[in-house]
């Protein structure tokens, strides 16, 4: 079951370095993929999921979701949301079929080892 399947919204295409509101939790150091110079490689990485999307007619958020979908049969994406319109465009997923070459094309846009700075930051002084 894939946790944040959206990237924090990161893979919807909808935030970019200004977006960001003050207070916005991933703006702290928990998260150091939306921090500086991770989040502007990670925004680039974003531009080449967006353009992969457009040739499939959806957003980038369903083109990741649709990617989730199509590691498996016993993988299931649950993606958080806020509106009804984002949990109607994130079931929109369902309708996009991805082929081996649409899925080729992907790992070469976003290569594993291409997104900057790690998933969360130092947790230590989280008390367990």
């Amino acid at each position: 079951m894939p946790y944040s399947p959206l990237g924090r919204g990161l893979l919807t295409g909808a935030i970019d370095a200004r977006s960001l509101a003050t207070g916005d939790s991933r703006r702290t150091a928990y998260f150091p993929r939306f921090q500086g110079e991770a989040l502007e490689a990670n925004l680039g990485l974003v531009d080449r999921v967006r353009e992969l999307a457009a040739e499939h007619d959806c957003t980038p958020g369903q083109l990741a979701l649709a990617w989730v979908l199509a590691q498996g049969d016993d993988v299931v994406p649950i993606p958080g949301t806020k509106r009804v319109r984002y949990l109607e465009e994130n079931v929109g997923a369902l309708r996009i079929r991805l082929t081996a070459d649409d899925l080729a094309a992907l790992t070469r846009a976003v290569p594993r080892d291409a997104v900057a700075g790690a998933r969360y930051g130092d947790m230590s002084t989280i008390d367990g």
